[in-house]
């Protein structure tokens, strides 16, 4: 596997470093919502020793989370489809505009290269043998 350039490690770790953000505003937002829960359904803490009212809010929200994801029809599931697409072509390393341009030249001097090594093969060695083997039936 090639090496990554530091473009890409950077990237990388920017994306890393984002993703522990969110995944600590997502634990403070979890954790106002049980406490607005905890209000609302009289839930006890377990210092009181009573029993709790309503269900815990994490597994809640988690319940209406996976019903909201389910789409209804084929527009739905399209959409659905579309979005997942996105957020997989923002993870992808784009190479950079050098980049593109460096392995373009590689391609189109391999190009000629094998061009050239198959002109040579065909003029050179198989033209004359064809040539032999012609002259030898008349």
């Amino acid at each position: 596997m090639a090496k990554k350039s530091k473009t890409q490690r950077a990237k990388a770790s920017a994306r890393r470093a984002e993703k522990k953000a969110q995944a600590s505003v997502e634990e403070v937002v979890e954790e106002v919502a049980v406490e607005e829960e905890s209000k609302k359904g009289k839930l006890f803490s377990r210092k009181e020793k009573e029993p709790e009212t309503t269900a815990p809010a994490k597994t809640a929200g988690k319940k209406v989370e996976k019903k909201a994801d389910k789409p209804d029809g084929a527009f739905a599931r399209f959409g659905n489809f579309i979005k997942e697409v996105r957020s997989e072509l923002r993870r992808v390393t784009w190479p950079s505009r050098q980049d593109v341009i460096r392995w373009s030249g590689v391609v189109i001097v391999a190009l000629v290269f094998f061009s050239v090594y198959v002109f040579v093969l065909d003029n050179a060695i198989v033209t004359p043998i064809l040539y032999a083997i012609s002259g030898l039936g008349a």
